[in-house]
């Protein structure tokens, strides 16, 4: 695996961190008529980021790379943006949105890279976890009527 793969893998760590932070935020804080149907799906999504963060962590080790694993390490290569505590439900939904699609965006990188390494298997765990943040994101902008 190429330094340019691991870092972008690594930074890919550091965002699902961020976001399964901020999931869980929102999972606790969301109030309003749609609490009970957006405190189950807000579970659903900080524990299927809980799970990314351990499969792309366990790739970087099964090829003998390291992963980042602290929250100082998280927040030097995260692009996303913390929760404030002050997000109203909407803005909450519409937050989760942006960073399903950024995150996905910046996928683009990694999987252009684990081709080029020939490494399939990478390309095909991000592509697999893109494909399952697109869905989301459609869906949450159905939620909002966007």
């Amino acid at each position: 695996m190429s330094k340019n793969l691991v870092d972008v893998v690594n930074k890919e760590i550091a965002n699902f961190s961020l976001l399964y932070t901020k999931l869980h935020n929102y999972h606790w804080f969301v109030n309003g008529p749609h609490f009970f149907e957006l405190h189950v799906k807000l579970e659903e999504l900080y524990n299927e980021a809980s799970t990314n963060i351990d499969e792309l962590a366990e790739r970087l080790l099964a090829i003998g790379e390291k992963p980042v694993a602290t929250i100082q390490e998280f927040m030097k290569l995260t692009t996303l943006e913390e929760a404030t505590g002050n997000e109203s439900t909407e803005d909450m939904v519409q937050s989760v949105i942006n960073d399903f699609e950024k995150i996905s965006k910046e996928m683009e990188e990694s999987i252009e890279l684990a081709e080029k390494a020939e490494d399939q298997v990478t390309s095909d765990m991000v592509t697999g976890m893109k494909k399952s943040l697109n869905k989301h994101a459609w869906m949450l902008r159905a939620y909002l009527g966007k």
